[in-house]
């Protein structure tokens, strides 16, 4: 425990503004604190607007490649092409248009997908696309795959790390081959894996992959910092296209020539964008190299507060019927928070709200995410909590 105090408290004066000493902050998972560097990169940006005027984009357009850098350090993928957006939607509408669909209307994924997948996809099938779901968590999900793949399959997209019970998906380098031998596109959502779990894309064999990710949670890049990575050898033509998906030809004539793409990191782009988010996660990346949070680092941290809190709330021995632990595959197995199940859940956390302790639910889901400058303190504070708010619930039941 003491080495969780030991980074925790280092890093508690750097998160002043969002006063993270003192308040119970447990949807690390969700979206984490931003450093007091941050605001320093919020103040740079509005000073490059008015320093440079339109010129601004020059600078920003080195922030974005500064983010581009630590994600390729992080996944170890020094080829890998990632382009910016505001949002994964976005990048997941834009993927979804440069496939054939019109031919190959078939879309593999799974059940247990987060709300921008799932929504987009279950609203595509009602428009006649077929969408199969295998079962996410299942330890044959390699095997559902393969019996689900057909002449008219587009793509497969799937999670590494699922959003409602923090398992891993332990089966990508078996579907990556599935696909690759198939020759379909394998997308992977790693919005829950980006900075907590680490993944080498080379040693994997993931390189013709391709990862949505994200900068809200984990990495503490706060909004607007969004990424789909994809292999540097892409042809895909996104159908839904904006301008900055070709910066580099906005001067040639138009002669009604096919529409084209820039080579590199752009390919699946928008248009005019605030870059205000690149300035902010450039100045936490910064932050995080000072403090040396590598990825080992960060994954020791996760892993010795989940144990910590697991184990609290196992020492309750609660009413599995009132709640009771998401699932109990090894730690080393799951994401950066925990995930406990109730009918109780929306309650719970309403509950706990009312202390002033910030989880979150997701349907009969309650989730427990700390965060690097989270204490032992701090997550026994939480399940002493989280006891009293069940142990109401559990007198009233009865």
């Amino acid at each position: 425990m003491d080495t969780i105090d030991q980074l925790a408290k280092r890093l508690q004066p750097h998160y002043s503004h969002f006063d993270v000493a003192n308040r119970l902050l447990f949807t690390g998972h969700s979206h984490q604190a931003w450093p007091d560097a941050a605001l320093e990169g919020l103040k740079k940006a509005y000073h490059s607007a008015a320093t440079h005027i339109d010129q601004k984009w020059e600078l920003a357009f080195e922030k974005t490649e500064l983010l581009r850098n630590y994600l390729r350090n992080y996944y170890d993928d020094p080829n890998g092409y990632y382009c910016l957006s505001e949002n994964t939607h976005h990048l997941i509408v834009a993927w979804l248009s440069s496939l054939d669909l019109k031919n190959n209307p078939k879309i593999i994924t799974t059940d247990s997908e987060f709300h921008s997948m799932y929504r987009q996809l279950h609203r595509l099938e009602e428009e006649g696309l077929t969408i199969c779901y295998a079962e996410g968590h299942s330890d044959h999900l390699a095997r559902q795959i393969q019996e689900l793949i057909d002449a008219e399959t587009a793509a497969i997209m799937l999670s590494r790390v699922y959003f409602s019970s923090g398992c891993m998906n332990l089966h990508l380098e078996e579907i990556a081959h599935i696909a690759r031998r198939a020759n379909i596109p394998l997308l992977i959502d790693d919005y829950h894996g980006t900075n907590v779990v680490p993944l080498s894309v080379r040693k994997s064999g993931l390189e013709d992959c391709y990862f949505l990710l994200g900068g809200y949670k984990y990495l503490q890049w706060g909004e607007g910092n969004c990424f789909l990575r994809y292999p540097n050898n892409c042809n895909l033509r996104p159908a839904i296209t904006g301008w900055f998906a070709s910066f580099d030809t906005l001067d040639e004539t138009r002669t009604g020539h096919k529409i084209r793409y820039r080579a590199e990191n752009q390919r699946f782009s928008s248009s005019t964008y605030d870059p205000t988010s690149q300035f902010r996660a450039a100045e936490v990346v910064r932050f995080f190299e000072e403090q040396q949070l590598t990825p080992s680092v960060l994954r020791r941290q996760y892993l010795s507060q989940l144990k910590l809190l697991r184990g609290q709330f196992l020492s309750k021995d609660y009413n599995s019927e009132i709640i009771k632990l998401r699932h109990h595959k090894p730690l080393e197995q799951n994401g950066g928070f925990l995930a406990l199940h109730s009918a109780y859940a929306r309650t719970i956390q309403q509950e706990l709200m009312k202390r002033n302790i910030y989880t979150d639910a997701r349907g009969e889901v309650l989730r427990l995410g700390p965060a690097p400058y989270t204490t032992t303190q701090q997550i026994r504070q939480v399940i002493q909590a989280l006891d009293e708010v069940v142990s109401d619930i559990s007198a009233k039941d009865l």
